[in-house]
């Protein structure tokens, strides 16, 4: 079997998701990257829609997500999308997704705070 991967990167969104409750009322920048793994030779032969990962429904999975509830820390978030991946497109064996926090109030400076969690079917 073929392992090819489609990554989307940098999916971004306006959520509130956070332990300090002024980060749930004004809510702040959330990215997202997902590297999809599987065997994508069928659809590189057809080149039809049917034979891959609709990528534009992945996008919307991860929005409902992100915008759907609220989670303390991300990654909770990052797992459930995993998992939900995992679960709904049944091309994919295996899913690594990275949410990203953008300017977290930690007492510091700090672009933002990232999250990594990878999830195979089956496990």
């Amino acid at each position: 079997m073929e392992q090819e991967v489609i990554r989307l990167k940098n999916a971004t969104f306006y959520a509130y998701h956070g332990v300090l409750s002024n980060e749930q009322i004004s809510g702040g920048k959330f990215e997202v990257d997902v590297d999809l793994y599987g065997d994508y030779s069928r659809a590189a032969q057809t080149d039809k829609l049917r034979d891959t990962v609709n990528y534009e429904e992945v996008f919307r999975s991860i929005e409902d997500l992100v915008t759907g509830k609220r989670y303390y820390l991300i990654e909770s978030l990052g797992v459930h999308i995993a998992e939900k991946i995992i679960e709904k497109f049944t091309l994919v064996n295996k899913v690594v997704v990275r949410v990203r926090k953008h300017h977290p109030q930690i007492g510091g400076v700090v672009d933002f705070v990232e999250f990594e969690t990878e999830k195979a079917r089956g496990s």
